[in-house]
């Protein structure tokens, strides 16, 4: 461990004695973070289901619809990540724009089951409240990663993300399975209440970190196009980031999709839809887990290489599903288990690379350019879906979307990252060192 490594342990309580992820519990900074964290996930699993079963059950969305709805959402995330990261590198308390960004995403959520108990809701409301909550998602996410490495000292990013990813699987294996079975029983709408309280949570437990973050960016140096200078200056990163900006586009053709797929073509029920989806949560555990081993045994660039594979070859059973009920729900869990397990291996490892090579000063714009590559290009993919699923069919368009997000990993072999085993250990010459060695 580094000089500078000691010192950040120290700062945060931790001796380096226990073990890695467990030690990271036992620090009240990194604690109060993954609590807040792991609270909100379970409300965003909901939300995920909650939404377009209310779009469909109670609207009567169609294809063309769902997808505006899924673009409302992800519209933020091309528009604002950008200049919500320059905004983010000025501050110098970016965790009090998280909770500011918490509280107003319990109001919007909120808005939906109070339009439709007063028999006021239409798409428009549905619209408008998707793209609120994406747009304070983009706040809540290019401060994230400041609060972040404040907390964590910087050779155990991959066990922070590791312990962040399994809360994220958890929630993934208990939200869909909650949110099907309170849309059941309560309709879709009031479900949206236990959405919209886990935010009031996570800003409670924000509320009580002590920690001191990174220092706001020279004004003169803070200007827009930093991050994106960054990135398009740095080819490793680069192409990590063109990689995971065309899977996420082609697999938004799922998600766009999935629920009218399975509610019309295949029948099956909000509960059945649940259980599927809870498939993927168990996957993302089991990727929790494995991840930090995946990276010691073949290295951090292999194990890039590996999430990008183990996400997407799985999904092609998702347009292969048909047959009887019981066929089609083994085919459409087996497809999120294995995917499930190789989104966790990716974010892990790439989270971890992109935290430790970006530059503290540059942390939150880079981070805006990161956004917009993953969920920026969403709403294009969103609204692509609709189109194709209404002219194509809905099976074709799944097609199309697998397809696309299997040859991703393309980008990533030409980038050298294959070639990378470990996270450089000198925070000033991250960077640079890796791109002389031709990565």
């Amino acid at each position: 461990m580094s000089k500078a490594g000691m010192w950040a342990a120290r700062r945060r309580g931790n001796t380096g004695d226990a073990p890695p992820r467990a030690g990271l519990l036992r620090e009240r900074g990194f604690r109060l973070y993954w609590s807040a964290q792991s609270v909100s996930l379970v409300g965003d699993e909901i939300n995920i289901l909650a939404i377009p079963l209310a779009a469909v059950l109670l609207l009567d969305a169609g294809a063309t619809e769902m997808g505006w709805l899924t673009a409302a959402a992800l519209l933020p995330s091309l528009l604002l990540s950008i200049p919500g990261g320059a905004w983010a590198d000025r501050r110098t308390n970016r965790r009090r724009a998280m909770i500011a960004a918490d509280i107003g995403r319990f109001a919007a959520v909120a808005s939906v089951p109070l339009a439709y108990a007063c028999g006021t809701l239409t798409m428009a409301h549905l619209f408008v409240a998707e793209f609120v909550v994406g747009a304070l998602t983009v706040l809540f996410r290019v401060c994230n990663h400041h609060v972040y490495a404040s907390v964590v000292a910087a050779e155990r990013y991959v066990d922070g993300n590791a312990l962040l990813s399994g809360s994220r699987s958890a929630a993934a294996v208990a939200g869909p399975g909650a949110g099907g079975t309170l849309v059941q029983a309560l309709s879709a709408p009031f479900a949206l209440l236990v959405d919209a309280m886990t935010y009031l949570v996570s800003a409670v437990f924000l509320g009580r970190i002590r920690t001191r973050e990174a220092p706001p960016a020279p004004r003169e140096g803070a200007g827009l196009t930093g991050g994106l200078r960054w990135v398009t200056a740095h080819r490793t990163p680069g192409l990590l980031l063109a990689g995971v900006s065309m899977l996420s586009l082609c697999h938004t053709f799922l998600g766009t999709l999935f629920v009218l797929y399975g509610t019309t073509e295949l029948e099956l029920t909000a509960g059945a839809l649940g259980a599927v989806f809870a498939a993927f949560g168990l996957g993302g555990l089991a990727g929790a887990y494995a991840a930090p081993r995946v990276v010691r045994r073949i290295g951090l660039g292999p194990a890039i290489v590996t999430g990008f594979l183990w996400f997407s070859l799985p999904l092609l059973l998702v347009p292969l599903a048909q047959g009887p009920g019981p066929m089609v729900i083994t085919a459409l869990a087996a497809a999120q288990l294995g995917a499930g397990c190789g989104v966790a291996v990716l974010d892990i490892s790439a989270n971890s690379y992109l935290i430790a090579v970006i530059p503290p000063t540059l942390r939150s714009r880079v981070m805006g350019v990161v956004q917009t590559a993953n969920f920026g290009v969403r709403p294009i993919g969103a609204v692509l879906a609709g189109t194709l699923g209404t002219a194509l069919g809905l099976r074709p368009t799944l097609w199309i979307g697998t397809a696309g997000a299997v040859l991703s990993v393309l980008w990533v072999l030409g980038s050298g990252l294959p070639r990378v085993r470990k996270l450089p250990e000198n925070a000033a010459q991250r960077t640079e060192e890796h791109e002389e060695a031709g990565v």
